[in-house]
C-alpha cells in the first residue's frame, strides 16, 4: 500500500507537475492510496478557504483514510529519531518521524517529495516510491 505525503499532495493542488505528483495522478482512481490523518490534516490546514478545503476533502476520500497518531507511534517515532541523531542526522519536523515511523512499522510504501524522509530510507529501512529527478512545471489542476 502507497502512503502518499502531505508535499506531494499540496504540489498535486497546486498543479506542480512533479515526479511525485505524476505518480500520484497515475495512481489516482487505479491504485489504492492511504491518507492519514496527520497527512490529511497538513493539506486542509493549507487551503486558502473552507471550499477548497472541501474540494481537496472530497479528492483525498478517494483514497482510504487511516488513524496514524497514537502513543505506540509517538514512542517507536522518538526512538527512530534519537537512533538517527546518534549517527549525526536531525529530522527537521516530528511530523515526518510520526508518518515514517507509520509507514515503516505497517510496511507501506511512501510517495514523498520532502528531503527529511531520506535518512528514514537510507538508515531505517522505509521503502519509498522512487523519484529520481524533480521538475516543477505548471501541471492541469486535478478536479
Amino acid at each position: 500500500m502507497v502512503v502518499v505525503d502531505s508535499a506531494v499532495w499540496i504540489d498535486f493542488f497546486k498543479g506542480r507537475l512533479t515526479p511525485a505528483t505524476t505518480h500520484l495522478l497515475q495512481m489516482l482512481g487505479h491504485e489504492p492510496i492511504l491518507v492519514g490523518d496527520l497527512i490529511l490534516c497538513e493539506v486542509l490546514q493549507g487551503a486558502r478557504d473552507d471550499r477548497q478545503s472541501r474540494d481537496f476533502e472530497l479528492t483525498m476520500r478517494k483514497c482510504e483514510f487511516v488513524d496514524m497518531a497514537c502513543a505506540d507511534l509517538a514512542i517507536a517515532a522518538a526512538a527512530r529519531y534519537r537512533q538517527l541523531r546518534a549517527t549525526g542526522i536531525t529530522v527537521r519536523k516530528t511530523i515526518d518521524m510520526l508518518i515514517g515511523t507509520y509507514c515503516i512499522i505497517n510496511r507501506h510504501t511512501l510517495l514523498h517529495s520532502d528531503r527529511d524522509f531520506d535518512p528514514m530510507e537510507l538508515h531505517l529501512g522505509l521503502k519509498v516510491v522512487p523519484t529520481h529527478y524533480m521538475v516543477n512545471e505548471p501541471m492541469m489542476a486535478y478536479g
